[in-house]
C-alpha cells in the first residue's frame, strides 16, 4: 500500500500566529482537500507570522524535512507591506510557475475586482508544489477550483505523491498517456 500523500497548509498570518485571530484560511483548505481528494492523504499544518525569513524556513521544512509532496499557503499575498509570502516561495523554489496565479486571479476576478490586487504564485522546490492562496476561505474554494485541476498532473511531473480527486467535486486532468500509479 502506498504511503498518504502529504499535504503542507501554511497559514502566514501575524494575528493568527499571536492567537488574536482565529485561523479559517487553514481549516478552510483541510476542509476543501477533505471534501475533494478521495486518495489517503495526510495534512501537515503550519501557523506563522508574516516574516519572510519564518515563512521560507516553513517552506522548506515542509519540502525537505516533512515530505509534502504539495505544500499549499494562505495569507500574505496582497499588496500590504507585511505581506511576503510569494517573495519567500519565489526565494525558496527553483521553478516558478506563473499560470497558477494568473488563473487564480482571473477565477476572483468573477466575484471581486480587487483580486487584481493578489500576487499569488506557485513554484516546485525539489518534489514539492508550492502554491500561494489567498486568506479569506470562499477565495480560497474559488481559486482551488480553477488549479486543483491540474495540481495532481504536477505533482506526477515532479515524480510526487499521486493524489486522485472525486470527479463530481474538482475533476483531476491528466493526459492520455499519463498513466495511474
Amino acid at each position: 500500500m502506498t504511503a498518504p500523500a502529504r499535504i503542507g497548509i501554511l497559514t502566514v498570518s501575524d494575528r493568527a500566529s499571536r492567537g488574536e485571530y482565529e485561523d479559517k484560511g487553514g481549516p478552510a483548505i483541510h476542509a476543501w482537500f477533505s471534501q475533494v481528494l478521495t486518495s489517503p492523504w495526510e495534512a501537515v499544518a503550519r501557523v506563522i507570522p508574516d516574516e519572510q525569513p519564518d515563512i521560507e524556513a516553513a517552506l522548506r521544512e515542509l519540502s525537505d524535512v516533512e515530505g509534502c509532496s504539495l505544500i499549499v499557503t494562505t495569507g500574505g499575498t496582497g499588496p500590504a507591506l507585511r505581506d511576503v509570502t510569494p517573495e519567500a516561495t519565489e526565494a525558496v523554489c527553483s521553478k516558478m510557475l506563473p499560470g497558477f496565479g494568473e488563473l487564480m486571479r482571473t477565477a476572483s476576478l468573477k466575484f471581486v475586482p480587487t483580486a487584481i490586487l493578489s500576487r499569488q504564485t506557485a513554484g516546485i522546490r525539489g518534489r514539492s508544489l508550492i502554491v500561494n492562496l489567498p486568506g479569506k476561505p470562499s477565495a480560497i474554494d474559488d481559486c482551488l477550483q480553477a488549479v486543483f485541476p491540474a495540481i495532481p498532473y504536477c505533482l506526477d511531473l515532479i515524480e510526487a505523491a499521486y493524489l486522485e480527486s472525486d470527479p463530481a467535486q474538482c475533476k483531476a486532468f491528466r493526459p492520455a498517456h499519463a498513466k495511474p500509479r
